[in-house]
């Protein structure tokens, strides 16, 4: 099947198997810059920004490659059906990627474990395709660099050991074997998995790169091929060996090998560069790009090694060496090595590749001068701004590649159509305004560059404003000390005020069942703590608000933050004797002065923070029906300030001024009528569920100072809810406007007690502001809460006897998440939902229910009654919910 080219009406062949086999790699890169903009917005960040560029664009990019030269060392025809194996094979592997990202960013380990054994399988599976070309090519003699297959092999074998890491890595560890597996994962993945590949393609593509001819090297390269290979295994086996073992002469030994292997596969080659007359570095991007990987790659080697050797090996001290290697080695090495294939794949030698490698080189020396600039400055201790506009430059000088490579490919295309159609393709054009000048200018206007954004960070940062704690200040020569202990997901205090000037000594203590660990973003950290150890973390002097959490996956996203605030000049009670905390614990203080969005970390932190003594709970006990057969109310509507969980607000839009209006109580043929009064700024209505009305006048928006009469009849029994229906509904529903009318079922049996809890989703704009727009339609809730207020029945339980019978009836009020209502401990013997009951305790069968399962807009009740004395918890069981907000205590005592 044939399509149309960009020009009208000239065709095209199908796309090829390179164009198709490297379509993820252009998407990973497009969704890397989209995630770099992004990037404050998005769970786990950094770990995200790396894992997309090496599992996403770089294991991508290898497998095409791998798979590229190892067709032309053996010099085999691939078959159709290999072809399509290959490309499944492709896809697969982002399936699994996309999988173990949505685990980690989730938090959900089970997912990051099966997304990270799917990779590692798929990746196997291409070694096992490789080592079959290989073996067949050498029963047919027609292998020209069989040796170098060997390299693709190992790589490709590699990569399940260090996904196999990376998965235990998201387990929760101690912090001796949460280092260890570090060391061993980075190592296993980017020195063996990219490192290998790396330099089997390099042992052949780099002579060219540097204008040497392939006959006068190649023999030296294939003699040295197999020992390189050897001398980088047993370096990576003795690093990896020494990390797990805890045996440092031997990690360090290992790296000193591993290095002395890249020395084989490059030294040879810059020396014959230089003794060679008439060959000289060109400046072209393909061949700068891979010498300052490779010098970042050396550079990075040493550090480890001397780092590893002088101890004691520390999450916080192989930390700067993440970015040498990702930005300086891997993406320089990607990008370089791409510059080279992608033009000779489109042109297969001659006139269209030499237009291809032409137009690569677009701003070539200005790009590597900004890159390699940047990340020299970036490693130093820069202003905050600063650093943020010298990662936005390096970022658009690594970004310019996607359109230049966009520009090559046209290039080349034009040249082949004008070959095809018997002419002469149009000679090789300029490459761009920064080509038309020599290398001293393009180096010139890059050290500008360079200067420019830093001078204009650093004058917005103003003066003092380091990336340290102390942000310059005096030190006064105090030490306040703080005790932190980590349990339940928290940390207690989460929010420490400590004197301006003051140095800061947290002592951290793990109280809990399970791992935490303390991560400050100075890089200082406490290490993995298992239950009932202790770690101080020298913070240094305090000039700055510092963020600290759990680095465990998914912790921090359930509420294990801290804050370090800095108070002017004169300490306080509370910091100089370790009682550092928030003093506003009302559930209407200010969280966010600036008005900026509040975050998921400030939702999650307020459900730790104690309710002031005065606190009341919504009333969650129903009244009966009241007697009479009509019932009339009249609903004011307000636009009112009001807690949603401890120490935050919003402006809420209520129904008689409580998120949740009036519950409405009667039986089947009652009727009600509802005045509904608009007291607020904006247009409001109301939509009964209850009724069967017209919605053209009853539920029509009234303005505000309007007002309407709502009428309608119970024909049905059941739990129903009522909402606002002006647009934007959803928003409307999550700032409060809604309740639920109760119509009770024939028969109802006389409880104990019965309650009624209306689930519904908060999500926060700015302290005391509107609700959030954007979160509303993207369904990402900050909490989700019973009565509309996050937790507040955990600090205020209900009470029952043993013996008791309980009624609780259950609406959810969305507007877009289902419930799933469980009481911990106990079973429902009664369960009744939409009009009809699912469960009776008179039930054949005996059965009992453990959840009332209901959608938006869903009601129902359940019953059970208490045997032994307790405190049992109520929840939604979709547990990200709960975790959220929505729970709550029942203590039950002895009758």
């Amino acid at each position: 099947m044939s399509t149309t080219d960009a020009q009208p009406g000239r065709p095209r062949r199908p796309r090829s198997w390179h164009q198709r086999a490297g379509m993820p790699v252009r998407v990973w890169l497009v969704l890397l810059v989209l995630a770099g903009v992004l990037h404050r917005f998005l769970p786990e960040s950094r770990w995200l920004l790396v894992h997309m560029f090496t599992l996403g664009a770089v294991t991508n990019s290898i497998l095409v490659w791998s798979q590229h030269f190892t067709e032309r060392f053996l010099r085999g025809e691939v078959s159709p059906r290999t072809r399509r194996l290959q490309l499944a094979r492709i896809y697969t592997l982002n399936a699994a990627i996309m999988v173990t990202i949505v685990g980690v960013a989730g938090g959900i380990w089970p997912v990051a474990l099966a997304g990270s054994v799917l990779v590692g399988v798929v990746v196997a599976w291409h070694a096992v395709g490789l080592l079959r070309q290989l073996c067949a090519a050498r029963a047919g003699g027609t292998a020209w660099h069989a040796d170098g297959v060997w390299f693709y092999i190992c790589s490709a074998l590699l990569l399940p050991v260090g996904a196999g890491f990376g998965a235990a890595l998201a387990s929760g560890l101690s912090d001796v074997w949460h280092v260890r597996l570090i060391l061993a994962h980075e190592a296993t993945n980017l020195l063996g998995f990219l490192g290998l590949a790396a330099a089997g393609t390099l042992l052949v593509v780099y002579p060219r790169m540097l204008g040497i001819d392939d006959d006068a090297t190649s023999g030296g390269t294939l003699r040295r091929t197999l020992p390189t290979l050897a001398a980088l295994l047993c370096g990576l086996a003795a690093i990896v060996a020494g990390a797990l073992a805890g045996i440092a002469p031997l990690a360090a030994a290992g790296t000193v090998l591993y290095l002395l292997g890249w020395a084989a596969v490059a030294a040879p080659t810059v020396v014959r560069a230089f003794r060679t007359p008439g060959v000289r570095l060109r400046p072209w991007y393909d061949a700068l790009s891979v010498s300052a990987a490779l010098l970042w790659l050396g550079g990075s080697l040493i550090a480890l090694a001397v780092i590893i050797a002088t101890g004691p090996l520390a999450p916080a001290r192989l930390a700067p060496l993440t970015i040498p290697l990702v930005a300086g080695f891997a993406a320089q090495l990607l990008l370089g090595v791409m510059s080279r294939l992608l033009p000779s794949l489109m042109g297969s030698g001659g006139t269209v590749t030499d237009i291809g490698v032409q137009a690569m080189n677009r701003w070539a020396v200005w790009r590597i001068v900004v890159i390699n600039g940047g990340l020299l400055l970036w490693l130093l201790p820069l202003p905050s701004w600063a650093r943020v506009a010298l990662s936005a430059l390096v970022m658009a000088a690594f970004v310019a590649f996607l359109p230049i490579m966009i520009v090559s490919a046209r290039r080349a295309m034009a040249a082949r159509w004008a070959i095809a159609a018997g002419g002469r393709p149009t000679a090789p054009m300029p490459a761009g305004p920064m080509a038309q000048h020599g290398s001293g200018t393009q180096i010139t206007a890059a050290l500008a560059s360079l200067g420019l954004v830093v001078a204009v960070g650093a004058a917005v940062s103003g003066p003092g404003q380091t990336a340290s704690p102390d942000q310059g200040i005096t030190a006064t020569g105090n030490t306040t000390r703080v005790e932190v202990t980590a349990a339940d997901m928290r940390f207690t205090p989460s929010d420490i005020a400590v004197p301006a000037g003051d140095r800061l000594v947290i002592t951290a203590t793990n109280t809990d069942d399970m791992v935490h660990d303390l991560v400050l973003d100075t890089d200082a950290s406490s290490g993995r703590l298992n239950p009932g150890e202790t770690a101080t973390v020298d913070v240094g002097v305090v000039g700055r608000t510092v963020d600290g959490w759990c680095s465990i996956v998914g912790h921090r996203q359930q509420g294990m933050t801290l804050t370090i605030t800095p108070i002017g000049g004169v300490g306080t009670e509370n910091a100089s004797t370790g009682k550092a905390g928030n003093t506003d614990h009302s559930a209407m203080g200010h969280r966010d002065a600036a008005g900026d969005p509040l975050t998921p970390d400030d939702a999650a932190r307020s459900l730790h923070t104690p309710l002031p003594g005065d606190f009341r709970a919504a009333d969650p006990v129903v009244a009966p029906a009241p007697p009479g057969t009509v019932h009339r109310y009249t609903f004011d509507i307000t636009e009112q300030r009001g807690g949603v969980a401890p120490s935050i607000s919003q402006m809420l839009w209520t129904y008689n001024g409580t998120v949740g209006g009036p519950t409405l109580r009667g039986r089947l043929g009652d009727t009600f009528e509802i005045t509904l009064v608009n007291h607020g700024t904006m247009g409001h209505s109301i939509d009964f569920h209850a009724g069967m009305v017209s919605p053209d006048a009853t539920m029509r928006t009234i303005n505000p100072g309007e007002s309407l009469v709502y009428r309608f009849t119970a024909e049905n029994t059941g739990a129903w809810l009522y909402h606002c229906s002006t647009a934007p509904m959803s928003d409307h529903i999550a700032a409060g406007m809604f309740g639920a009318v109760i119509i009770d079922p024939p028969g109802l049996a006389p409880v104990d007690a019965e309650y009624l809890f209306e689930q519904s989703e908060v999500y926060l704009g700015p302290e005391g502001g509107k609700v959030d727009h954007t979160k509303v339609a993207a369904k990402t809730p900050d909490l989700v809460v019973f009565n509309g207020f996050a937790d507040q029945y955990v600090a205020r339980p209900l009470h029952a006897k043993v013996g008791d019978r309980i009624r609780i009836w259950v609406v959810d009020a969305g507007p877009n998440l289902p419930s799933a209502f469980h009481v911990v401990g106990t079973q429902f013997d009664t369960v009744y939902k939409e009009g009809a009951y699912l469960l009776r305790p008179d039930n054949s069968l005996h059965g009992g229910a453990q959840v009332l399962d209901l959608s938006p807009a869903q009601g129902g009740f359940v019953e059970m009654t208490f045997t032994e004395p307790g405190t049992y918890s109520f929840v939604d069981h979709v547990m990200s919910d709960a975790e959220r907000g929505a729970r709550g205590r029942i203590v039950v005592t002895s009758a």
